[in-house]
């Protein structure tokens, strides 16, 4: 197994990261392995890897020989980053960097389940435990297969999907990838010419909600609160508006420059002293050149901030 790509907005994360010698940065969705890389090159560091997906321990394998002493990594969900690193001895770091969602390396292996494009089983669970997709779309109702579709996809004929979808399992159970989108298709249909295929937003749904990625997003944001440092860098990259308002809307609350104010009311003393200063009031966007390397880039967002040195909000702005 190979690193197939460059991370996503590398030389941005790395900018803002500054990586300087005998810093401590994790890596909280290892994938690849290209950011470690990038940050273990950058300077004489340490670098704690982590991700739940058992596939990428090859690739893990190769950094600890590259990078004797100076990489490690520990298997498990970035949310839980707090405790896997407590566990390690690990209290505070220096920059964080995370990548949110399916990797490429996941979306280009068909036995995973996570594409249409090719032909496999309806799993996309990024780890080896818990339900697989199958399990969701052969048993969930109808309301609630519409619910999943529409909160995590944003699809507009959820119910349609889900009305179909429970009809094709009344004669035989899903179990493939192409089956599934079939499917979706038939329901909802598809325009002359349109690129992107209808089944899209059912499967990142899907995805989404089997791995429990947004409750990852928030846990690991939280814990990143706690774990950096004063002057500690986070930089989170994204790849849609789910996800990236979950991170916009942290990043602003903790920042004290949540939105909703209006300008011609009276100032309020914030009651918390912001714990982040953002890089940027703007996320950071691929540049054309990236895009044309690799058209995936072309949805990512990355937002930055540094840490202060006030308390923690904890989750949900609770101390």
């Amino acid at each position: 197994m190979t690193a197939p790509h460059v991370p996503v907005l590398l030389k941005e994360v790395l900018d803002v990261l500054a990586p300087a010698d005998g810093e401590v940065f994790v890596d909280g969705t290892f994938g690849a392995g290209g950011y470690s890389r990038a940050i273990l090159e950058a300077a004489n560091c340490t670098v704690w890897a982590i991700d739940r997906d058992p596939a990428v321990a090859p690739l893990a394998d190769r950094l600890h020989r590259a990078f004797p002493g100076r990489f490690h990594f520990l298997s498990g969900c970035y949310g839980e980053m707090e405790a896997l690193l407590a566990a390690a001895g690990v209290e505070r770091v220096d920059g964080i960097v995370l990548d949110i969602g399916v990797s490429s390396m996941q979306l280009d292996t068909a036995e995973r389940g996570f594409s249409f494009q090719a032909e496999g089983p309806l799993d996309m669970r990024m780890g080896s435990e818990g339900p697989m997709a199958a399990d969701v779309v052969n048993t969930a109702t109808a309301e609630d297969l519409a619910d999943i579709l529409y909160k995590y996809g944003e699809e507009r004929q959820s119910r349609r999907i889900a009305r179909a979808i429970v009809a094709v399992r009344a004669d035989r159970p899903f179990s493939r990838t192409g089956e599934l989108a079939r499917v979706v298709e038939k329901a909802v249909g598809r325009k002359p010419g349109k690129a992107v295929h209808p089944a899209t937003r059912t499967f990142q749904a899907l995805r989404i909600y089997i791995n429990d990625e947004l409750g990852e997003l928030e846990r690991g944001l939280a814990a990143a609160e706690r774990l950096l440092r004063p002057g500690g860098r986070l930089c989170v990259v994204s790849f849609h508006s789910l996800e990236d308002r979950i991170v916009k809307t942290f990043l602003r609350e903790r920042s004290g420059d949540a939105e909703g104010v209006s300008r011609h009311l009276p100032a309020v003393a914030s009651a918390r002293a912001p714990s982040f200063r953002q890089v940027g009031r703007k996320a950071i966007r691929p540049g054309a050149d990236e895009i044309a390397v690799n058209p995936r880039a072309r949805s990512a967002r990355l937002r930055a901030a540094v840490r202060t040195d006030a308390p923690a909000w904890g989750i949900g702005g609770a101390a």
